[in-house]
């Protein structure tokens, strides 16, 4: 007979354990075995866990008696945190590779986010992990990383039980129950067939992406694009992670995004994982002219000036052109990065636009980005393959050849390695 699913609760039992208790009880009668463990380091547990405090505290090479005398005062609040998650992280990812586990849920405020999430976000993509935060209505960037994390907002402190929070409560273990029912499905579309290849894309180079990808599908690879408003953040993760079989980095706005702090940050230096990856790559400049805030008026006063051409994208997009320094400084910086690729590289420059901004009609029509391209090619190392077309970004014959230019990346990459010469007796 098979076994149930198994769903992983996690949390600290001292602190929370009335309302772990009754996440306990909701999940076992919605039908999946639970395996608790608890990371409580401040007194006893509600209740007796399947894996002890203790057993997370040697994960992460401390003994918890000790441990829980030497946190006192000061900074002590935040080592607890910091060494419990490190030892769910171990548990967990363990717990998931031997098959033990189908899902994990937590709850949290504050501090118990930061011990959870530290450990769940960095589960592999497709195991099923869900945390109900008091953090969830606001900034989730810091806990859930380039993960596939859920967070569910608590609306209510976790602190009782309640009319309100119970019904938060019960839906969270609805969802992980069904989440653990569910993930042999899941893991079963994770079964890779073809090659994968990443691209990334923004609004403004959506028509030369989209024909790539179609083109790409047809001739037996699997595309995953990741949209340029940070989740290239995602996409380095997972080149370094070694998912990513190949890379189209078509799109490079978050390059100038991360240099001023835009909205569109991914909080990383952009285009390194592939300096590491032996993947191949064709790299395109594509809206790398621009970085964004939010609304008009939400426009840092020191980047709202009159030499600064700004486009109004929605009405809560704001577009700003670089200048010709700046514009100078990203030739250099992507020619550097395409030169320190450990796959097979080339690139593609397109004469007439880096997206849809450039089209005529648009406002950035005509705006010389002559700094970023001569900069660029005078950057590139000579081995490097070039091709520039007199097109936009977006049009056809631009996004074909970037096509057949990455064809020959993979080609080269898919040649086997010369022989070693013979040694003679």
């Amino acid at each position: 007979m098979p076994r149930k699913p198994v769903v992983c609760l996690a949390g600290t039992l001292d602190t929370k354990g009335t309302e772990y208790a009754y996440v306990r009880d909701a999940l076992v009668a919605a039908g999946v075995d639970v395996l608790v463990v608890d990371c409580g380091v401040l007194g006893d547990p509600y209740f007796t866990p399947d894996i002890s405090a203790s057993e997370v505290a040697a994960r992460a090479g401390i003994d918890l008696d000790d441990f829980t005398a030497s946190i006192e005062g000061a900074g002590g609040r935040a080592l607890a945190v910091a060494k419990m998650s490190e030892g769910l992280r171990g548990l967990l990812t363990g717990l998931t590779a031997e098959g033990r586990i189908d899902a994990v849920v937590g709850l949290g405020g504050t501090g118990g986010t930061d011990l959870l999430s530290g450990a769940l976000k960095n589960l592999d993509i497709g195991v099923p992990k869900l945390i109900v935060s008091t953090m969830a209505s606001n900034n989730t960037r810091p806990y859930i990383g380039h993960s596939d994390m859920m967070m569910m907002n608590a609306v209510t402190d976790i602190a009782g039980l309640n009319r309100i929070s119970k019904q938060i409560l019960i839906n969270a273990a609805h969802a992980a129950a069904g989440m653990a029912n569910g993930y042999q499905v899941t893991k079963s579309h994770a079964a890779a067939s073809k090659p994968l290849i990443a691209i990334s894309m923004f609004g403004v180079t959506t028509p030369g992406v989209m024909r790539i990808r179609e083109q790409l599908e047809r001739t037996g690879f699997e595309v995953v694009t990741f949209h340029a408003v940070g989740e290239g953040a995602g996409m380095e993760h997972l080149i370094e992670k070694g998912v990513i079989d190949g890379l189209i980095d078509f799109t490079l706005p978050e390059i100038l995004n991360h240099w001023h702090k835009g909205i569109f940050d991914p909080g990383c230096e952009r285009m390194k994982a592939a300096t590491r990856a032996r993947i191949p790559q064709v790299v395109a400049p594509g809206a790398a002219e621009c970085f964004n805030f939010g609304a008009r008026d939400t426009v840092p006063a020191e980047f709202d000036t009159e030499d600064r051409d700004i486009i109004i994208h929605n009405p809560n997009v704001t577009s700003l052109l670089a200048t010709p320094d700046e514009m100078r400084r990203l030739g250099e910086y992507i020619a550097d990065h395409v030169n320190r690729s450990a796959g097979p590289a080339a690139v593609g420059i397109p004469l007439d636009g880096l997206d849809n901004y450039f089209k005529p009609g648009s406002q950035w029509h005509g705006v010389d980005v002559t700094p970023l391209l001569d900069s660029l090619r005078a950057g590139l190392d000579p081995s490097i393959e070039v091709i520039e077309k007199n097109a936009n970004i977006n049009d056809p014959e631009f996004a074909d050849a970037v096509f057949e230019l990455f064809r020959k990346q993979w080609a080269r990459h898919r040649e086997p390695a010369p022989a070693a010469p013979a040694v003679s007796a």
